[in-house]
């Protein structure tokens, strides 16, 4: 393994140029444990952790390392550990308001170049969560794949996968089955050497069998649907990136029960639905609220069938949270900013006394 191989570019040894004359090491975090993390730098894979100013320095967790980061690194002198002083700028990073906080920033991976949005055939097959999932992976600034896994459970695999064409557009959509190990060969062209892809996904949709898959080994603990509410248990308790026999890294999530949004741009809403915002455009008003006034287009096509109602009320759900978001992660800036003032003028004053 070599730094290259995990990803390492120019554009991050650019992120890093300053940093190489101190003696530091680039390094990518495969696993991390709240501050401790287990990373792959030129000298293999080692345990590391945040030093004590890196943690106090940071705003909020969210810049602390994730799976997937590339961090400035290094070597203890008399232990096989590695001390992380710095994260690298990210190139894309999953973010969600945390479970359970109004007001915190969760990162699930960052530095992913394509994302694995899994669903299952069966009767977790949602097309509004679909949407929801290419909302946040759009947000990211990754590729999004939309993958059908489970195609053994339906009886007519191909017209789920029209249906999600539908409502993914511009998206690749790849209907498969894990668990027959049929139908992988069509993820190939995004599994290239060095190359991050993420799998993001509820429980039991499968994300732990078709890591096995992509591994050719049993690395990820699998489990069977509950026959009580034909849902999935958890399996993957924490993230990690693996290495593919091709090359390329995939990163294994937890399966997500809920997905907040956190800072979301009204950009991520309109490349979602496209199809609306297109309609949107010809609405006779500019500012056309789509409430009855005249000349509307997306009323029109509401009453002519070629809206569904469902994603219309998706749409309006979906863009009521965007703007919700945005207000929460804009409170929280300023509370972090209101903070980091408050701790310099404290220090200002020590060292005046």
């Amino acid at each position: 393994m070599t730094l290259e191989s995990l990803g390492w570019d120019e554009a991050f040894a650019a992120d890093f140029q300053s940093y190489s004359n101190s003696g530091f090491l680039p390094a990518r975090v495969i696993r991390a444990h709240r501050h401790a993390c287990d990373v792959f730098t030129s000298s293999g894979l080692l345990p590391a952790a945040c030093t004590g100013k890196m943690l106090h320095d940071a705003k909020t967790h969210a810049e602390l390392p994730v799976v997937g980061d590339w961090v400035v690194a290094r070597k203890r002198p008399t232990e096989a550990r590695m001390d992380i002083h710095a994260v690298l700028p990210r190139r894309t990073k999953f973010s969600r308001r945390a479970a359970g906080e109004r007001d915190k920033e969760q990162v699930l991976a960052a530095n992913v170049d394509t994302v694995f949005l899994v669903s299952s055939l069966d009767d977790n097959y949602n097309l509004r969560r679909i949407e929801r999932y290419l909302m946040l992976a759009r947000e990211s600034g990754a590729e999004p794949i939309v993958v059908l896994n489970k195609a053994d459970l339906h009886k007519a695999p191909a017209v789920a996968q029209a249906e999600v064409a539908a409502v993914a557009l511009g998206v690749t959509v790849v209907v498969l089955s894990a668990l027959e190990n049929n139908g992988l060969e069509a993820l190939e062209p995004w599994l290239q050497p060095g190359r991050t892809v993420a799998l993001l996904g509820s429980s039991g949709v499968g994300k732990s069998t078709l890591i096995n898959c992509l591994l050719g080994e049993e690395v990820q603990d699998t489990g069977d649907i509950s026959i009580v509410n034909h849902k999935g248990r958890h399996t993957t308790t924490h993230r990690e990136l693996f290495v593919t026999p091709s090359g390329a890294l995939v990163i294994d999530t937890p399966g997500m029960r809920e997905v907040q949004f956190w800072q979301s741009e009204t950009a991520s809403v309109d490349d979602t639905f496209t199809d609306i915002s297109q309609l949107a455009q010809q609405c006779r008003f500019h500012d056309c609220r789509h409430n009855g006034e005249p000349g509307c287009a997306v009323l029109a096509a509401l009453n002519s069938g070629e809206l569904d109602d469902a994603r219309w009320g998706s749409f309006q759900k979906l863009q009521l949270e965007q703007a919700y978001a945005a207000r929460k992660a804009e409170a929280s800036l300023e509370s972090v900013a209101r903070s980091s003032w408050k701790k310099l003028t404290q220090q200002a004053k020590k060292y005046t006394k």
